[in-house]
């Protein structure tokens, strides 16, 4: 009974919502004809059977992702993907990406994803979810965990989550310490970036604790206890590239810094009104463009269906 009303709910959403599509002028495309790899990449879509304003938001940018001249390799999702990790909020994120031509989908999962039920129940969710995208696309990825890796194209994604149930930051067990170091060994150093997606960034990154707004905990806004010693960890191995999300931050002096040794790059969200950058809009995130000795993050609007260049993220990798 719940089910159907949540999915009734959800219908009812879609009618009342006013959608305008983007605009087909300036599709996504490629800088580069050399171009090794294409990542959409986009974080916190958040959808909702109530927040009504997001739903036409992630259908205008999958949309967007509908109309590109070119095939995309991946859909990066840095977490928080459903506001409260219910099923309806799942298969409306999916039907609104699954007809892009998108290779592979690279999902994380969030403190939404997973803080108001049991931990089993919401990897379930979530590895279910993301196998179906992967399965519509005739993409080999399947999961059963919040962590994994996976290379496209060569490249390697490495995904992490939290261990455990919690409510803003996330827990990150010495096992997943341990892998992390031990993936993060085997990959990296051969060339070739390693790209790390992890929703939650490291605490006095990106303006933290001034951008979450809290002073008092060092922790607030962070991933949390772990912070140091993933941050020691990437740190260890040349041309890593961590990816998160969270913030909430648009576009922005917040988006990219160098972390010692690592670049870390903090997406905006894709649905909601973003803070504390230059371009807030929601609808945006970035077109990732990989080559032979840089890595290209595209500002993009999804939602209006455009480039903004001025806020693109050059990241020149080691010789």
């Amino acid at each position: 009974m719940l089910a159907k009303l949540l999915a009734f709910c959800m219908s009812i959403f879609y009618l009342i919502t006013p959608y305008v599509a983007p605009s087909d002028k300036d599709p996504i495309n490629h800088l580069d004809k050399n171009v090794k790899l294409t990542a959409a990449m986009w974080a916190d879509s958040q959808i909702s059977n109530y927040l009504f304003k997001r739903m036409p938001v992630i259908k205008g940018a999958g949309e967007d992702l509908a109309n590109s001249s070119v095939d995309i390799d991946a859909l990066i999702i840095a977490g928080d993907i459903a506001e409260n990790g219910l099923q309806c909020e799942f298969d409306a994120v999916y039907d609104a990406v699954k007809d892009a031509p998108v290779k592979n989908h690279i999902m994380a999962t969030g403190n939404h994803d997973v803080r108001l039920r049991l931990y089993k129940q919401s990897i379930t969710r979530f590895a279910d979810f993301t196998n179906r995208l992967n399965e519509n696309s005739k993409s080999k990825l399947t999961i059963d965990s919040a962590r994994y890796s996976y290379e496209v194209n060569g490249y390697t994604f490495v995904v992490m989550g939290t261990d455990r149930t919690e409510f803003e930051e996330a827990f990150i067990s010495e096992e997943q310490l341990d892998w992390l170091d031990e993936t993060l060994k085997a990959k990296s150093g051969k060339g070739k970036p390693v790209f790390v997606i992890l929703h939650q960034i490291l605490k006095d990154t990106h303006g933290l604790p001034l951008t979450w707004g809290s002073g008092t905990n060092k922790n607030a806004g962070s991933v949390g206890e772990q912070s140091d010693e993933i941050k020691a960890i990437l740190n260890k191995y040349q041309d890593i590239i961590l990816i998160t999300g969270h913030m909430h931050t648009g576009f922005g002096q917040y988006t990219y810094e160098k972390v010692g040794n690592f670049h870390s790059v903090n997406l905006p969200s894709i649905t909601i009104d973003n803070k504390d950058g230059d371009y807030n809009g929601p609808g945006i995130g970035f077109m990732m463009e990989v080559y032979s000795s840089k890595v290209v993050f595209r500002a993009r609007d999804f939602d209006d269906g455009k480039y903004l260049p001025e806020y693109d993220i050059t990241i020149n990798l080691s010789k």
